[in-house]
């Protein structure tokens, strides 16, 4: 499916959200979605709320509400705007219902103490008005079904989905074409950090020097030090959105107030009022991408009266994420021993997502696997592709389910061991 339109990309629909004060919406707040909402909040991002990546709060149990314009929105909110949105887009492709619903989810959710059963009721809440059943299948399960469609033979695939919170494996046998259960998962395991995760690295070690991080503010007769957690939330896209409020603005102040040096807080101060969060991450995605291609990139960011120019080398970048990388390999090897499967008895592996494309997580295949072995491709839709390919018969997809009841008798499936 494709969507049309000036503010269109084709088959992708971003998870963003922008929200302004319109006295004909409902609660007197409009909205648009996807890269509608992306173009809303360019033409005017002090008048409007911007919410992306709303996805990777779905397991948080810290998580409650946000609040936009004064009213709050559960992530379940935001879930069934985006849907409604996304249906407005697609010119007519879907007018109608489908009987059942098939969702990929990834094998471990990202975020601190994330709660799988938090983010199926959530997922159950959002898709309570599109489908009578709900099949949840591991994200790079999805994936494998696309690959296997360009398989001839009989195969042991290894699919790597790298997204924008998690990185997830599925080792899978993949049958003979005709077959009536062509493909057979083994193991699967996951890791709560992907594409993410490197923003992080970037802004941690290129922006957040310059707004305070590491820095003392006074509290009576003792000298401390700033407090981590706003910076946390600043280096997270999907909370950095949400400090626009008075109470963070306000504490914010206090800090600045009381900094032994207050132009860095300044600068964090002006760059969540005047909603640089979005241009900011743009530019560190430019420079992630950039050095995929080249040994170095210059970075650059100027909005909100802060202006950053650094040159960043792709040795910088892979030393910035060399423990992400390891934590990501431990869980392939998690993938390949729940398998019972030798890394010499792999046909061929799938890696797709976004930070596929990086130099050092390709290396990281490429020290166990030869290049003929490795394929890619459909970043952004392999998934997507799978999901639709797979059709789940009415007596179960896979070996083992939990079921909770819905008040309106839907029955929600989630596989623990998909099949």
């Amino acid at each position: 499916m494709s969507f049309y339109g000036e503010d269109a990309t084709g088959e992708i629909f971003r998870s963003a959200l922008c929200f302004w004060e319109e006295g004909s919406g409902p609660n007197g707040i409009a909205s648009e979605a996807g890269p509608w909402a992306i173009s809303e909040f360019l033409q005017s991002p002090l008048d409007s709320r911007f919410v992306q990546s709303f996805k990777s709060v779905a397991a948080s149990p810290i998580f409650d509400r946000a609040q936009i314009f004064g009213r709050p929105f559960r992530f379940e909110d935001f879930g069934q705007l985006f849907l409604k949105k996304l249906r407005d887009h697609a010119g007519g492709q879907l007018s109608s219902l489908p009987p059942r619903i098939v969702v990929g989810r990834p094998v471990e959710y990202a975020g601190p103490r994330p709660d799988p059963v938090l983010a199926r009721q959530r997922y159950d809440l959002m898709f309570e008005q599109w489908g009578s059943e709900l099949h949840y299948v591991y994200e790079p399960l999805g994936a494998a079904f696309s690959f296997a469609s360009r398989l001839d033979r009989p195969t042991t695939l290894l699919v790597a989905d790298f997204g924008g919170g998690t990185t997830d494996f599925s080792v899978v046998r993949v049958a003979e074409p005709g077959t009536s259960r062509r493909c057979e998962p083994l193991a699967s395991s996951g890791v709560g950090i992907a594409g993410d995760r490197f923003d992080k690295r970037i802004v941690d070690h290129l922006v957040l020097p310059l707004l305070g991080k590491h820095g003392r503010y006074r509290s009576f007769d003792k000298i401390l030090e700033i407090p981590g957690g706003y910076f946390s939330d600043f280096a997270d896209w999907s909370r950095l959105a949400l400090m626009r409020n008075r109470r963070t603005l306000e504490e914010l102040r206090r800090l600045q107030r009381n900094a032994i040096d207050p132009d860095p807080i300044g600068r964090m101060i002006a760059l969540i009022e005047y909603e640089q969060g979005f241009p900011l991450y743009e530019a560190v995605g430019r420079t992630k991408r950039a050095l995929s291609a080249s040994d170095e990139a210059q970075f650059s960011f100027s909005g909100g009266g802060v202006e950053i120019n650094a040159v960043v080398t792709r040795g910088e970048f892979e030393q910035w994420i060399a423990e992400d990388l390891r934590r990501i390999e431990a869980a392939m090897d998690a993938a390949l021993l729940k398998a019972k499967v030798e890394p010499a008895a792999i046909d061929r592996v799938f890696l797709t997502g976004g930070s596929s494309l990086i130099p050092a997580i390709r290396a990281l295949f490429e020290r166990r696997f030869s290049p003929e072995q490795i394929a890619t491709g459909g970043e952004l839709t392999s998934i997507a592709h799978g999901l639709a390919l797979r059709r789940p018969a009415r007596r179960g997809i896979g070996r083992q389910y939990l079921q909770r009841g819905q008040p309106h008798g839907r029955r929600s499936r989630v596989r623990q061991h998909p099949a």
